[in-house]
């Protein structure tokens, strides 16, 4: 196992140096989200660099008036390496899905391939060894929600039952990565995960008044909101965990009754103060749990889960520089 990189000290001069100071990463009136962002971009760009990899562009395909970004890869040799990527599995994982469409998806190519910050490639870096239905995402499965049913696993990226479907959401909401579980006797369970990383949690504006009585059929029904639920998270930094929430929750009341058991979960760094600050409030809008939960990416990589050396390069890759 190779050892673990020693990160040079953050300082604004050095962000600023490697080309990754930029005024998005700025959250007004809240200075420790911004001060994560800012570090979390340099930290890629510092993991870039000990590799020896060209840095990348803004517009992603480059040119005489592109802006350099220290936290992207150039975008050909990205497309051609997979350097984005930590672990042949990760990689297999992505070339897998990209040769899949599914309809009316959003997956963002340039982003995936050549941006070392974006949470989609994390995604794939995460979970991409366990993708098949071999015994170690059972394993994984089994030891990280010990109450989900049992049976064959398949892991889908960038995942939704059918975008657009009113028999869901009628919108184009999608899993990071789905775990689907064959429960036997043609049922399923659902295991869908948004995972974040530099991100953080932004107010929205509300939802069409039809896509919203939809949504709000969906929430009545599951009976896990506590009264007042429209007016604690209907246009605001609440408003996209419900959302992704309501995905599972069609599921379950889904006409073909193929799914019996599900959860949504938020996966992101606990470093992270936006995301555990919006989990937390979140949690105090349910009345009933088991189909939510927020999770921080460390506790997903503990012994018996993914393997070793998947465990350490992550760590390595989104952790070790984001610490102060």
């Amino acid at each position: 196992m190779t050892e673990p990189q020693t990160w040079p000290e953050y300082t604004d001069a050095a962000a600023r140096a490697v080309h990754c100071w930029f005024d998005v990463d700025r959250v007004p009136r809240d200075p420790a989200t911004t001060a994560w962002k800012r570090r979390a971009r340099w930290g890629q760009a510092q993991w870039r660099q000990a590799r020896g990899y060209a840095g990348g562009w803004h517009p992603y395909s480059g040119g005489s008036d592109a802006t350099p970004v220290g936290s992207r890869l150039e975008l050909e040799f990205a497309r051609a390496s997979g350097a984005n990527f930590i672990t042949p599995g990760a990689l297999a994982a992505v070339r897998a899905r990209v040769d899949a469409p599914e309809q009316f998806q959003m997956l963002k190519e340039d982003r995936l391939w050549a941006d070392l910050l974006s949470s989609m490639p994390m995604c794939f870096n995460l979970f991409g060894d366990l993708a098949g239905e071999g015994e170690e995402g059972r394993r994984a499965i089994r030891t990280w929600w010990p109450d989900v049913p049992n049976g064959e696993v398949r892991v889908r990226f960038e995942h939704s039952p059918g975008r657009r479907d009113l028999t869901f959401l009628g919108n184009q909401s999608a899993f990071d990565v789905a775990f689907e579980i064959n429960a036997g006797k043609d049922t399923r369970a659902i295991i869908g995960v948004e995972t974040k990383y530099h991100e953080h949690a932004v107010v929205e504006a509300p939802p069409k008044p039809r896509a919203l009585a939809r949504y709000a059929e969906v929430t009545e029904r599951s009976g896990v909101f506590a009264d007042g639920w429209r007016e604690r998270i209907v246009g605001t930094d609440l408003q996209q965990i419900w959302l992704d929430h309501l995905l599972v929750l069609a599921m379950l009341q889904h006409p073909s009754k193929r799914w019996t058991w599900g959860r949504f979960v938020l996966v992101y760094p606990s470093a992270n103060p936006s995301f555990a600050a919006a989990a937390s409030r979140y949690r105090e809008i349910l009345v009933a749990s088991a189909t939510f939960e927020a999770r921080p990416i460390e506790q997903l990589l503990s012994p018996g889960t993914v393997a070793d050396r998947v465990a350490a390069a992550v760590r390595d890759r989104y952790l070790g520089a984001t610490t102060p």
